[in-house]
Order: C-alpha cells, then sequence, then structure tokens
C-alpha cells in the first residue's frame, strides 16, 4: 500500500511526548489559515512511499518512544495510515495522531469508514481540532491554538467520547 507524505523526521521531541519518528502525510483540505505546514496541503505533493518503506524506516530509529502521524491530515489517507498503525502498535511503540478533525467528527466517519475506526483503535494519544489563527498559543503541548485538544485515544475509543489525556507529559 502507497502513502503519499510531505516530509520525515527523526528523532523529533515536538510532535508528542518522548523521542519520536514524525511522518507528515501529504494533502489536507482543512486548510486553516496560519497553518505551520502549508505545503502539505496540495494532495499531488510530496512523495510516495510503500508502507514496507516506512515500516522499514520505524525499524531502522532505534531507540524512539514512538511515531507520529502528521501531516497534512493523516485521515484522508486512512487505509494507509491505518496500516501503519496496526504495524506500530505490533512494534510496541505508541502513536501519536495529529487531526483537523475533533474526535467526535472521526468518530462518526469511522462508522462509514473501517480504516478511521482501526487508525482510531491504534492510537495513543489525538491531538484533535483544526488550527485558529485567533486561538493560536505557542505556550501548549504539542498543538498551536487553544481549541485543540490531547485526546486519551484507548479512553476514548472506550467511552464513545473524548476523554482528554492528563497524564504527565
Amino acid at each position: 500500500m502507497l502513502a503519499r507524505l510531505a516530509g520525515i523526521q527523526k528523532d523529533t521531541i515536538v510532535d508528542g511526548p518522548g523521542i519520536r519518528l514524525s511522518l507528515y502525510f501529504q494533502g489536507c483540505s482543512h486548510c486553516c489559515p496560519g497553518c505551520h505546514n502549508p505545503e502539505t496541503h496540495d494532495p499531488a505533493g510530496g512523495s510516495s512511499f510503500s508502507t514496507g518503506e516506512l515500516l522499514s524506516l520505524v525499524d531502522n530509529c532505534p531507540g524512539i518512544d514512538g511515531v507520529t502521524l502528521s501531516g497534512g491530515e493523516p485521515f484522508e489517507q486512512a487505509a494507509a495510515a491505518a496500516t501503519m498503525a496496526a504495524a506500530i502498535e505490533e512494534r510496541a511503540l505508541n502513536l501519536v495522531l495529529y487531526s483537523g478533525y475533533y474526535f467526535e467528527e472521526l468518530l462518526a466517519k469511522s462508522i462509514k469508514d473501517h480504516h478511521v475506526k482501526a487508525l482510531l483503535k491504534s492510537g495513543w494519544l489525538l491531538i484533535d481540532g483544526p488550527f485558529i489563527e485567533e486561538e493560536k498559543d505557542l505556550t501548549l503541548a504539542f498543538r498551536g491554538s487553544r481549541n485543540q485538544r490531547l485526546i486519551d485515544l484507548p479512553r476514548s475509543m472506550a467511552a464513545s467520547v473524548p476523554v482528554i489525556f492528563e497524564r504527565k507529559l
């Protein structure tokens, strides 16, 4: 399966807790004004990678705590992202997901799209919601605007409502 990516960042500490490998998915229909990664908006941009190539990259990043799927919008490539997520889970690495959709919107999408559901079920932490320039706050951990939330995915999926991530970061 192929995934279209805008970029890859090894050993990052800004895209979630701990040391991470971040995969920036290409394509985002949100196109938030003031977006941190506007080059990821065009779905035709970036480069294609097989999920096998990306998993090989994960396997060759010793010492990482987890993997982050960001973008762009990873949920717009839910099938490829879910394939990656399942393999990341098998490797006992935690998975952080970024999305311009709110958890409630993704949960609704998951009813019709099993890839969205699988992706949500494999995740550990979701940073949800669009970037809103008027709510920009650079003091927040791992997010850019006050409307964005840190969602505990295992607890949220079990409850079918968003549960705020409360662990110390």
